[in-house]
């Protein structure tokens, strides 16, 4: 058995794969309609349609539960929290904050009020601290990266 991705319900798939396109900047893998799948490795399913397929009343698929996020990553942070502040639409779950690893990371909710978190790879908050003038010890200390990890970016 393997794992192949997570999967999303939402109320109208072209807002939503406009959203990822657009705003997260995914690209689509396969388009079935009601179910589209992203080269990020995760899917979303039109409401209706996957109330019927689980025999659920699509009032019980509840809406901002809370309980999930999903995660990516983005090398130029700054330009994204920009490109972000241009969309009216966004809530967000919190602004920009940094994780106490070190790691920027910014928390809002998608059309259909999914956690989506941004941050920043661990390997530019390790180049960042080490360019602060943090040692490898220190570096290590902070963001929680084992030793050989850190090395690397030297």
């Amino acid at each position: 058995m393997r794992f192949i991705c997570p999967l999303i319900v939402v109320n109208d798939i072209e807002t939503s794969r406009s959203f990822y396109e657009n705003v997260l900047n995914q690209k689509v893998q396969c388009d079935f309609g009601e179910n589209v799948s992203f080269e990020g490795g995760f899917a979303i399913h039109l409401k209706s349609h996957f109330s019927n397929l689980v025999n659920i009343n699509k009032n019980d698929i509840v809406q901002k539960s809370n309980n999930s996020e999903l995660y990516f990553e983005e090398d130029d942070l700054d330009s994204f929290l920009k490109k972000l502040k241009g969309v009216d639409s966004i809530e967000y779950v919190h602004e920009l904050r940094e994780q106490p690893w070190g790691q920027r990371v910014i928390r809002f909710y998608d059309p259909d009020m999914h956690i989506i978190e941004v941050g920043e790879p661990m390997e530019r908050v390790v180049k960042r601290f080490l360019n602060e003038g943090l040692s490898i010890e220190e570096t290590v200390k902070r963001t929680l990266m084992p030793e050989e990890f850190v090395r690397q970016y030297l």
